[in-house]
């Protein structure tokens, strides 16, 4: 029988094998999940675990027979195999390992573990299980076209919503019985304090995740940094162009509002740079730090360091500041480990610079651009960010080195003193890893800090803050009225009128947000000064996560207000955008002019 016979004997039956496949995908994901998290978070008994894990491989066994039979009827069989190589790859890994493990009773993915001097421990297939399957929902979902396509919703409205289902999820995960090494569990505020923080890659923690997280619960937070960082928005549609098919306009206009990038045309060739660019940023700086490690600091296994670097390479460049030791970089082992610290700070800045300044500068294509014509410059929100950035990070090291260089500095010569400085100069911006006693630095520093955490981060990036831009356009705008200048320049162009307003909204708004939640927590946390709590609630919106060591010391109303400062930290500017696009029902007309005394 020719291929042709084949295709003209299934036609008939396609349509409702397709129907049939697509519903035993969706229950028997929906099914093994259940099981994942069942055996995952509650149950401890050997026995029950076995019979989950052969249930499990039986649904793989089960998806590995739909993807053949796909092939089967995709009529194209050598087009769908080019277009679904991805799924391809992951079908096979399972065959195998199901095949190693059922007919030779060889478990290939444990012994190759194994061999590398990894044990892979059932808490580790577990995880891997966990991920594959979460993977394979969001695949048959997208296949569906049942992203953004059909809700009728603005896409900024989207990707708050994905925020929030992230959150959720941690914090479920969170309570789950084998997640945390508390006997009672973790309180619903504390779990959803803890999901908030990592999904708004802040770091603000009540628990020292290194000791009060089993490693499952570790693995749940580093995912939620990683989904958070990037937007769990930006790894669905990247999965949707990876797996099937393209995106449509509404996807692209997602990502340019979620990316604030230039332009739509720009933005359509960002997703696959994007996801390539941060692992690849990520895999590196865990390379570099699995070789720094202090002398000091030891690791049960290989397997914990690997993951311990991977943790907080990850952490370092989505600008989470989570770490796994209880003081962070400030621990013992990790004190002298300047080569560890200028690492993370050199992911600290990439993460905060921005992806569309990093695409500008550092991708092969406009470094070819630039070599080709040496005499073109950067664009000019790459300029913007990259001398702000520069300038800020500057200010931040020689201030904090002047000012604490006879307080929390008095121990280090002065090399390591000009380290630890340009560290927490760094870090102050976007992230929250601390190599000093937050707590013992001086009032003139802690205020400078405020001021640096409030700016923030770039457009685009994984830090928060009101933005580099957004504060170098104050800036100009202060210094246009002063000159008496009509029109706001910059590098010999016109910055419109349109962006001085937006600017001065995303400022107004983010000043009266502070002002107002820290009023809150004056009442509800009397206990501690108000400077302590105005870091705190600065810290938590502009997604830093420096701490002077009162978070977890907080009431459940200080808590609730700080979560609520984090989460609209992260997304409070595209809030404040979907705002301001609402159109008014017209701007054809101008009422006189009139006079107001300022100042």
């Amino acid at each position: 029988m020719n291929t042709e016979q084949l295709n003209r004997l299934l036609y008939g039956s396609k349509l409702r094998a397709y129907m049939l496949m697509r519903r035993t995908t969706y229950t028997l994901t929906i099914v093994a999940i259940g099981l994942l998290l069942y055996a995952h978070g509650v149950v401890t008994d050997p026995e029950i675990l076995h019979m989950i894990f052969y249930a499990i491989d039986a649904i793989f066994g089960v998806f590995v027979v739909i993807y053949l039979l796909r092939i089967l009827y995709g009529f194209e069989r050598a087009k769908f195999l080019r277009r679904t190589w991805f799924e391809g790859i992951l079908m096979g890994i399972i065959l195998v390992n199901l095949l190693s493990t059922y007919l030779f009773n060889f478990p290939i993915i444990y012994n190759i573990f194994e061999g590398l001097g990894m044990p892979l421990s059932i808490e580790v297939y577990r995880i891997l299980v966990s991920l594959y399957m979460l993977l394979l929902l969001l695949v048959e979902l997208l296949e569906t076209r049942v992203h953004l396509k059909t809700l009728q919703v603005k896409p900024a409205v989207i990707f708050l919503m994905s925020f929030v289902t992230l959150i959720a999820l941690g914090t479920a995960m969170f309570m789950l019985p084998k997640m945390t090494n508390a006997p009672e569990g973790m309180r619903f505020i504390d779990a959803l304090f803890m999901a908030t923080s990592a999904s708004c890659i802040t770091g603000l923690a009540v628990v020292d995740p290194g000791t009060y997280f089993t490693f499952s619960g570790q693995v749940v937070l580093l995912i939620l940094v990683q989904l958070g960082g990037l937007g769990v928005m930006t790894f669905a549609t990247f999965f949707a162009t990876l797996m099937r098919q393209g995106i449509g306009i509404k996807q692209h206009v997602a990502m340019f509002e979620i990316m604030e990038s230039e332009s739509i045309s720009f933005t359509k060739g960002l997703l696959r740079k994007l996801i390539v660019m941060t692992l690849t940023i990520e895999a590196i700086g865990a390379v570099i730090i699995f070789m720094t490690w202090g002398t000091e600091a030891e690791f049960v296994s290989l397997g914990s360091k690997i993951f311990f670097s991977v943790f907080h390479a990850v952490s370092g460049f989505c600008n989470a500041g989570f770490s796994l030791y209880p003081e962070g970089l400030y621990s013992n082992p990790l004190q002298k480990a300047y080569v560890l610290h200028l690492t993370i700070a050199a992911l600290i800045i990439m993460g905060g610079i921005g992806f569309p300044t990093i695409l500008d500068i550092l991708s092969p294509k406009a470094m070819r651009a630039r070599m080709a014509t040496p005499w073109r410059n950067w664009k000019m929100m790459t300029r913007v960010t990259v001398y702000a950035s520069a300038a800020l990070l500057a200010f931040g090291t020689v201030t904090f080195f002047l000012l604490e260089y006879f307080n929390t500095l008095s121990h280090l010569n002065f090399a390591e003193a000009l380290i630890t400085s340009f560290f927490q100069s760094a870090t102050t911006r976007s992230s929250g890893f601390n190599t000093v006693d937050i707590s013992a630095v001086s009032v003139p520093a802690l205020l400078i800090m405020m001021m640096l955490m409030f700016i923030g981060a770039s457009p685009g990036s994984m830090g928060g803050g009101i933005k580099t831009t957004t504060f170098t356009v104050i800036i100009l705008s202060v210094w246009t009225t002063i000159v008496g200048k009509r029109n706001i320049e910059i590098g010999k162009r016109t910055i419109p009128h349109s962006v001085s307003y937006k600017a001065f909204a995303v400022f107004t708004f983010a000043v009266g947000f502070n002002i107002f939640f820290l009023i809150i927590l004056s009442i509800s946390d009397a206990q501690f000064d108000i400077l302590r709590l105005a870091f705190e609630q600065v810290s938590a919106f502009a997604t830093v996560g420096l701490s002077t060591g009162i978070t977890a010391g907080l009431s459940d109303v200080g808590k609730t207000v700080i979560l609520m400062s984090m989460y609209i930290g992260r997304v409070g500017t595209l809030t404040l955008a979907l705002a301001i696009s609402t159109r008014a029902p017209s701007t054809a007309y101008k009422y006189p002019d009139t006079h107001l005394a300022i100042g």
